[in-house]
């Protein structure tokens, strides 16, 4: 099998690779991004999982599908690259990570650096249309982040921060009495006043992992990027 990632993810997702659901998915995402504008660049599709091996992964945070307009998507859940303008949602992160551990906002919104330390930034649906919010939901991605929460499940020892009810629709997935979960109002400016702002999912995500044994996360991203 031709190595996606790169990593361990590779070899724990190899049966999911090599099975009849992604071989569909691949001949389907080779049309779209020839006929159409598909994000995130299908050279960053697995970037999530390359910055975070599945060994190193110790905590989730799951999205629904990428950014859907130019420039934004990055490949990893709620995180934009440098120089692109701020989506709502994470400017709301960026308050609640100021008034939960003090984390300083900055201007940016790439998060590399969380994912570096083992955070795994997640989004259910990979892939997505110019303009069309979950234009690639049910076309297989779900087979593959599926089999990936299972497997971190497995592993054990993992937070989970599902935000909203789409990523809380995940917590069947996931073994609860080996794993954490921290489950709040999405961060989108339309539910963040009912239930995310307050709840404090970066401090409750450390202790977690101070529990474990695991070093906490440290939230505080760089003011610059290159």
């Amino acid at each position: 099998m031709k190595a996606l990632i790169g990593n361990d993810w590779d070899q724990v997702l190899q049966p999911i690779f090599d099975g009849p659901d992604y071989q569909k998915l691949h001949t389907f995402l080779k049309t779209e991004y020839v006929s159409k504008s598909i994000y995130p660049s299908m050279y960053q599709i697995f970037t999530a999982f390359k910055l975070t091996s599945f060994e190193a992964t110790k905590v989730v945070i799951l999205g629904q599908d990428p950014y859907h307009n130019p420039g934004q998507a990055n490949g990893m859940s709620f995180s934009v690259k440098a120089g692109i303008k701020l989506p709502p949602s994470l400017i709301n992160i960026y308050k609640e990570l100021y008034d939960d551990v003090g984390a300083q906002p900055v201007t940016h919104g790439d998060l590399t650096k969380w994912a570096k330390q083992g955070v795994l930034l997640l989004n259910a649906v990979l892939t997505v249309p110019y303009g069309h919010a979950n234009g690639h939901q049910g076309k297989g991605w779900e087979v593959v982040t599926d089999g990936a929460i299972k497997a971190l499940s497995d592993r054990g020892q993992v937070v989970f921060i599902l935000w909203g009810r789409f990523a809380q629709n995940k917590i069947p997935l996931i073994d609860l009495q080996r794993n954490t979960v921290i489950k709040s109002a999405h961060p989108s400016p339309f539910s963040a006043n009912h239930g995310f702002f307050g709840s404090r999912p970066f401090s409750h995500c450390n202790d977690a992992l101070v529990s474990y044994g695991e070093n906490p996360i440290d939230w505080q991203l760089p003011v610059k990027v290159d």
